[in-house]
């Protein structure tokens, strides 16, 4: 037992980090309203200040895949997860809206080197079950999607504390996190002989595109990540929006993650019985929800909207591990970890613009258009799933 639990470190670590990382993002969505009246912005201001921070992460995914390649995944990690903490500690405080909108920068840059480079790890470490163990890893950062609205709701509701306490405490949580956690990443780091991604070819990584199988898993994802992002940036004002109280849109928000829990049995199922049915399975039952949560807006109530929201959650958490497994299953050993980086670059590209897009649809044309293109989003994503599968 004492060994079991001794090989679980990296997994420990890097779940530990990654869930600080998913806390720090998701802490601005319920400070949006309170963001707006502080400095006086729109929805369309806040969107594209969130869409910056995910460009920014969504930039990261290749070079931090390919610096770990030469440096080794523990540097990357520590200094990713190091960078993310100052640019919380920076938030102590009633910051001028420069200084803000900087920190939402290099905490999208500091997160966004921990996942790619996090998911090669551990698909090498624990080879005969990536998928239980990448469902543990995305679980782990979907609760950081608990902690953070609740985090928030409580410093909000205290008269002791402001919400800049959420900030100064993931800071230091974080520092702390990369002292205990690196030693113990490097020397579970696997000494690899094949070629380092650094010195692989672009052509490469382009020639990817070329498997018919691959690029069409490629445009699955982005239309999954799009779609989202872009919910999970503004589900507390939507729900507001369709008659919650704030209160309760924020518990509601809190509870879109509380159903991660499934990732840890989506990704053991994938192990046993295929990814790609997994995958299919999933998306279409996010799918189902998020139409049932924009046909349902406004008249289904309380009931119905924390019923549409979980099962948009289920669906939503089931895929995300199963697409990790099986990027990886579809990548050649020689690239797998910068091939891991540019897909995650180009999905995590498409879903940074998805907040920018609800932000300037809501102001402009209301909440309903703006839900609308999400849910014509992740639909396509759900149909293009099925159709890998019946040409598997």
């Amino acid at each position: 037992m004492r060994r079991r639990l001794r090989s679980l470190d990296a997994l420990a670590a890097t779940a530990a980090i990654w869930f600080l990382a998913k806390s720090l993002r998701y802490a601005f969505p319920p400070l949006f309203g309170t963001l707006s009246a502080r400095y006086g912005v729109s929805n369309a201001t806040l969107g594209l200040a969130f869409t910056a921070m995910m460009l920014v992460y969504a930039l990261c995914q290749f070079p931090a895949a390919a610096l770990a390649d030469r440096v080794g995944a523990a540097r990357v990690i520590a200094l990713g997860a190091g960078a993310a903490a100052v640019a919380a500690l920076a938030l102590w405080g009633d910051v001028p809206a420069l200084v803000l909108f900087g920190a939402m920068v290099l905490i999208g840059a500091g997160t966004g080197v921990h996942k790619t480079v996090a998911v090669g790890l551990l698909s090498a470490v624990y080879t005969e079950r990536t998928g239980r163990a990448l469902g543990i890893l995305d679980t782990a950062g979907a609760f950081g999607g608990v902690a953070a609205p609740a985090a928030v709701a409580f410093c909000l509701a205290s008269g002791r504390v402001t919400w800049h306490a959420c900030f100064l405490a993931a800071g230091v949580v974080g520092l702390a996190l990369v002292a205990l956690s690196y030693g113990r990443l490097r020397a579970r780091e696997p000494t690899s002989t094949a070629a380092t991604d650094a010195r692989v070819s672009l052509r490469r990584y382009a020639a990817l595109f070329r498997d018919p199988a691959f690029a069409g898993f490629v445009c699955v994802t982005v239309g999954f990540s799009f779609a989202y992002n872009g919910v999970v940036a503004f589900l507390p004002q939507y729900l507001e929006w369709a008659g919650l109280a704030p209160a309760t849109a924020s518990a509601v928000y809190g509870g879109l993650f509380v159903v991660s829990l499934v990732q840890t049995v989506t990704g053991d199922v994938a192990d046993r019985v295929g990814a790609l049915r997994v995958v299919a399975g999933t998306l279409a039952l996010a799918a189902v929800g998020l139409l049932a949560l924009t046909l349902g807006a406004g008249g289904f109530g309380l009931v119905g909207l924390v019923g549409s929201v979980v099962v948009f959650g289920l669906g939503s958490h089931g895929f995300r591990p199963v697409r990790g497994a099986y990027l990886m299953a579809l990548l050649p050993e020689d690239v797998a970890g910068g091939g891991l980086g540019v897909v995650r670059t180009v999905l995590m590209g498409a879903g940074a613009l998805a907040p920018g897009v609800v932000g300037v649809l809501s102001t402009r044309a209301g909440f309903a258009a703006a839900f609308d293109v999400l849910c014509v989003a992740l639909a396509v994503a759900a149909v293009g799933a099925g159709a890998l599968l019946a040409a598997e």
